[in-house]
This record gives C-alpha cells, sequence and structure tokens, in this order.
C-alpha cells in the first residue's frame, strides 16, 4: 500500500506531466458542465428576472417549486433523466442515454432551478428600486428585463458560478445518465469515485487537485470583477 508521502509524490508526477488521461476527463469535465451551465443561464436568468418583475396569480405557487427543485436529490434527478431517454422513454428515440449529451441534460436540469431561484430573488429585489421609475415611463418589460439583468451583471456572476459548481461536482445525476465509460463519459467526480474504489489514489487525488484549481479559479475571476466596478 503506498504511504502518504508517496500517493503525494505520484500526484505531483501526474501533474506535471500532464497525463492524457487525466487531460482527457478534465476537458470532458469542463466541456460538460460549462455547456450544462451556460445553456441553464441562457434560459434561467431571463425566467428568473420574469418572475422578479411580473405579478400573476399562481406565482406563489410557481416560486416555492422552483425553490424545492433547488434541493432535488440528483440521483432522483438522474433516474428521471434515464427514463425519459431509455429506449422505452418518449426521448429514447434519440439514443442519447450513456452519451455526454445526456450528461448535460441531467446538469442542465440541475442548474437551472438554482440560476432561476437565485435571479428572481436578485431582480426582486431591485424592481423594488426601479419599479416607479420605469412604470411611470411605461418601459417595455423585455427592455425592463434587460436593464435590470445588466443591472445586476455582477450579482449574477455569483449565480452562475453557482450553478456552475454544483453542475461540475455532480456525481450521482452523470453516473446514472452517463455510465462512467472510460474515454467517453468519465468526467472528474465519476473518476474520482472509481479510481478511489480501485485503490488509484494518486490518479483520484490529482483529478481532485485539478477541481479545486478550477474552483479557486472561478472564485478569483468572479472577485476580480466585482472589484475592478466597485
Amino acid at each position: 500500500m503506498s504511504t502518504f508521502s508517496q500517493v503525494f509524490s505520484e500526484v505531483g508526477v501526474l501533474l506535471s506531466g500532464p497525463d492524457p488521461d487525466l487531460l482527457e476527463i478534465v476537458w470532458l469535465s469542463l466541456r460538460v458542465s460549462l455547456t450544462a451551465t451556460l445553456a441553464a443561464c441562457a434560459i434561467g436568468l431571463p425566467l428568473g428576472a420574469l418572475l422578479g418583475i411580473k405579478n400573476f396569480p399562481g406565482k406563489t405557487i410557481v416560486t416555492v417549486l422552483i425553490n424545492t427543485l433547488m434541493g432535488m436529490p440528483p440521483v432522483v434527478l438522474g433516474l428521471i433523466v434515464y427514463l425519459m431517454l431509455s429506449r422505452s422513454g418518449p426521448m429514447g428515440f434519440l439514443q442519447l442515454l450513456y452519451t455526454p449529451t445526456a450528461m448535460i441534460i441531467a446538469q442542465f436540469a440541475l442548474v437551472l432551478p438554482i440560476v432561476t431561484a437565485l435571479t428572481r430573488q436578485q431582480i426582486e429585489d431591485n424592481w423594488s428600486e426601479y419599479s416607479d421609475t420605469m412604470n411611470s415611463l411605461c418601459v417595455p418589460l423585455t427592455q425592463c428585463v434587460r436593464t435590470l439583468l445588466w443591472d445586476s451583471r455582477i450579482s449574477l456572476l455569483t449565480t452562475g458560478l453557482a450553478g456552475f459548481s454544483r453542475a461540475i461536482s455532480e456525481v450521482g445525476a452523470v453516473i446514472i445518465v452517463g455510465g462512467n465509460i472510460d474515454h467517453l463519459t468519465r468526467v472528474m467526480t465519476t473518476a474520482i469515485a472509481l479510481e478511489t474504489s480501485k485503490g488509484d489514489l494518486p490518479l483520484a487525488l490529482a483529478l481532485g487537485v485539478v477541481l479545486l484549481t478550477i474552483a479557486l479559479a472561478v472564485n478569483t475571476l468572479v472577485f476580480s470583477s466585482r472589484t475592478r466596478i466597485a
């Protein structure tokens, strides 16, 4: 069994190489998570802004539902997506199960409620300051949404970060719909779980270091953006 120091020594070798398998896993993780997060932001930001501005019958129910979906267990959502994409499911004809696209769909479904709910809260808070002015000027709803999204852009960067963190750290849903297939659907989190169970601690730890580095880089970017604008 490798000692503690030997494990970290091998991690250094893997990261300094870098190992082709490690690079492949990291690239797929970034591609899947970034695609899912961007798609969720493209829909969740304007949807959340509309919920924050517009009053309509049933708004409270919709808000509670979205907030509830934020805490949906990933394995449950993964099972739902699996059933949708399976051969007997309504989307089975697309043959997406056990592909990166299926993983993107699962992560998108996880991130969308987070982005929508956080955006709604932020825009609703800002709308209380802008509503009188915009209503008096008869500003169209679409223009109100664009204005508030732009004015809240720094806070919404944090919203996007929260969604990306949720996506890239996900394990349960992506294993169910992706299958953790080597050279096809193996991402960092599923690889860490697999390599740890196999006893390949250096590779698992190296992937963990990469995950932490990505989180640090994204947080630094958001903090720098806030500092420049402030």
